[in-house]
């Protein structure tokens, strides 16, 4: 992923937060902004509550690679906000349920 594609600043995070359309999987949640631009921008946002450092870095790596794996199948032009939900066990979070999150999250975006 490119640096271009990603949201970085504290505004873009809030701007998406706070204006974007809200969807929801069983483990990921999402807010989506139209940018008006002819590609993707991502940011990843997981709560310190949910685990350590090496947790988190983990999860953002699985949302990561979802999304890449399946960005090419739908609708570009927005700012997405991925969040991992409080209720889950991180445990019991694999790729394949991380990735089918994602492609659901991603179908409801594109039917917008």
């Amino acid at each position: 992923m490119s640096k271009e594609e990603v949201l970085k600043k504290n505004y873009e995070f809030r701007l998406v937060l706070s204006k974007g359309k809200y969807y929801s999987g069983k483990y990921i949640e999402a807010f989506a902004l139209k940018n008006y631009l002819n590609r993707n921008k991502i940011g990843i946002a997981i709560n310190t509550k949910i685990g350590k450092a090496v947790k988190r870095n983990y999860l953002k790596r699985l949302i990561r690679e979802g999304y890449r794996q399946n960005k090419k199948d739908f609708n570009s032009g927005y700012n997405i906000v991925f969040l991992v939900k409080k209720s889950i066990n991180i445990e019991e979070i694999s790729f394949d349920k991380v990735q089918k999150d994602i492609l659901k999250i991603l179908k409801e975006i594109g039917q917008n």
